[in-house]
């Protein structure tokens, strides 16, 4: 029996799926969930540890741990896909461009990604936010620009893998326009390694939300984050210890569950691509 038939296997890679719609499906309908209000403080039940009533315990205001995880959970999936989207989208459409037209356009192209990636990400997205108001958009904006390289680059490496094709070749036989090719000829083929590149930019989009909020950078309070929970709480850690661990496991999980989901969708296509 080959490793991924085992059920142990199989198991690794349903429980991360599962995780991932489990978060979503919380993040969405948070607001009709039976859980404290995530923004409604008591001081009477400060750091409470967990209990029937208080799955995760409270924190240094008396909020709820749990709740205001799924809400800050909300706000790293929102920040991920819109980021991831928004990148995919750029960087998709100049790789795409780069790659099949070649020449002086893919020598400018490449050029002026190398230049972005030149730049450490995390701290130009720092510098930006600290001279702008931050918000949740100009969160996704950033890291979106931020990952237009990445996309460029997969995209144009998978074009120039198909643009000598004999079906691009064929379409050019025939008179099609370099607009149609594209379109219909090489584009449905980027879909599926974008896909699966996609997913585990998601997740480096949440990392660098969550490192944004800790440092207090991204969506300004009272809307709960991630990261900004666990700054808020480190001073806790020592005596109430799930009012860190509880943000923290959410990410932790997301992150994880992302990667393995994301691995296992590429390995897939991989062997795809193997077998024709």
């Amino acid at each position: 029996m080959t490793a991924v038939g085992r059920p142990w296997f199989r198991l690794m890679v349903y429980l991360p799926a599962a995780w991932l719609v489990l978060a979503i499906a919380a993040a969405v309908f948070v607001a009709f969930l039976p859980l404290p209000d995530p923004f409604k403080q008591a001081l009477l039940r400060i750091l409470q540890p967990p209990s029937a009533a208080h799955w995760l315990g409270t924190d240094a205001l008396g909020r709820d741990v749990l709740s205001r995880s799924i809400t800050g959970l909300r706000v790293s999936l929102v920040v991920g896909a819109g980021s991831v989207a928004l990148g995919l989208a750029l960087g998709g459409a100049l790789g795409l461009v780069s790659g099949y037209f070649r020449g002086l356009i893919d020598l400018w192209i490449s050029a002026v990604m190398t230049v972005v990636l030149s730049f450490p990400p995390l701290v130009l997205a720092i510098a930006i936010m600290s001279f702008a108001q931050p918000s949740l958009v100009l969160v996704i904006v950033v890291l979106g620009v931020l990952f237009v390289p990445a996309f460029a680059r997969i995209a144009r490496a998978n074009t120039l893998a198909l643009v000598d094709r004999e079906f691009v070749l064929a379409a050019r036989a025939i008179g099609m326009r370099d607009g149609f090719i594209l379109m219909k000829e090489i584009l449905p083929n980027l879909v599926a390694p974008m896909a699966a590149y996609s997913m585990l930019m998601v997740a480096v989009a949440i990392i660098g939300e969550a490192a944004l909020s800790f440092l207090g950078l991204s969506v300004p309070p009272p809307q709960p984050t991630l990261g900004g929970m666990i700054a808020a709480e480190r001073a806790n850690l020592l005596h109430a210890p799930w009012s860190v661990f509880g943000p923290a496991g959410f990410l932790f999980l997301t992150i994880l569950s992302l990667n393995i989901v994301g691995d296992q969708v590429q390995r897939r296509l991989d062997r795809r691509e193997a077998a024709l």
